[in-house]
């Protein structure tokens, strides 16, 4: 759904906005479809364990423009992690995580 301020959620149990605008979530995306076919490992984590994922070295990609799905990157790797829909809800257990690793320029530029 689109709320008030033009942002792209979801209305489960109550309102969950997932990134600031549409153009955020097409960003999003199209990133993880991009990762998912150049990324040479991908490692989903689910649940409590996403916070424990290390973010260190990482920072966050403005393009998704993510509220409470974000994305990071580092040098040869991004990381995605969703945690709207376990707001929205209210269910902890439906957290999770994307490792995307070895990337190399193609990977992030496609070029």
């Amino acid at each position: 759904m689109i709320g008030p301020g033009g942002e792209f959620g979801i209305d489960a149990d109550h309102w969950t906005p997932l990134h600031a605008s549409t153009q955020g979530w097409v960003e999003a995306l199209a990133l993880a479809h991009h990762a998912r076919h150049w990324a040479r490992t991908v490692t989903r984590i689910k649940g409590n364990a996403v916070e424990e994922v290390d973010l260190d070295g990482f920072e966050l990609v403005p393009e998704v423009q993510g509220l409470t799905d974000t994305w990071w990157r580092s040098k040869d790797s991004l990381i995605a992690i969703y945690r709207g829909e376990a707001i929205g809800l209210a269910a902890p257990h439906c957290r999770e995580a994307h490792i995307y690793d070895g990337l190399d320029a193609w990977g992030f530029s496609g070029h």
